[in-house]
């Protein structure tokens, strides 16, 4: 079982990371929630990992904070949500977000999560509602991160490409990225959580 990493990250490429620990590079998927907090590559950042094993495949799911992980943890418990639908969700909406739509038995912003049709969201709605109050107890607060500014050409591009790895058809990413006004945005982790937004409006 392996717990947490503690390393230099070598590589952000929605939705995976690579992270050197001791010469070993890891490669962990995350959420687009944890993508945002994390430093940019060559510095130190530590990830709290789930470690999920089946017949064809070994692969670590990381995490910034640990009210996350245990999101993630329980969201794979719901049937009919395995670990790629439950990183697509924590994309899309972090613990705080999610536990308030819990409490406002908002279907419908789940519904628009890639993945998540009516049948999952009304499920998670009635199998996680119990959990809501515990996760915003639990609120922790948000790391800032700093990065050096992209070109919106490349912002664009690796917005387009992460969307497409959650989920989202080619054409709906790209539109998705055209309809965001760019003005002020620097980096494309913020871009993707702005066309992540207005794709739940």
């Amino acid at each position: 079982m392996i717990d947490r990493l503690r390393g230099i990250l070598l590589a952000k490429q929605a939705p995976e990371v690579i992270i050197d620990v001791g010469g070993v590079g890891y490669e962990v998927r995350v959420p687009m929630t944890t993508i945002y907090q994390l430093p940019a590559a060559g510095e130190e950042t530590i990830l709290l990992t789930h470690f999920v094993v089946r017949e064809d495949a070994q692969q670590l799911y990381g995490f910034v904070r640990e009210i996350d992980r245990r999101l993630f943890r329980d969201l794979i418990k719901v049937n009919g949500v395995g670990p790629k639908l439950a990183l697509a969700i924590l994309s899309g909406m972090d613990a705080e977000q999610f536990a308030i739509c819990m409490n406002r038995n908002d279907v419908d912003a789940l519904v628009a999560l890639p993945g998540v049709g009516k049948k999952t969201g009304e499920r998670l709605l009635v199998e996680m509602r119990d959990k809501a109050g515990q996760w915003l107890s639990d609120v922790l607060p948000a790391e800032s991160v700093s990065a050096a500014r992209p070109t919106t050409t490349d912002m664009r591009a690796e917005a387009e490409q992460a969307l497409v790895a959650l989920g989202y058809k080619p054409a709906e990413a790209s539109r998705l990225v055209s309809a965001v006004d760019s003005d002020g945005i620097d980096s494309s982790e913020t871009l993707i959580r702005a066309a992540l937004q207005a794709a739940m409006r």
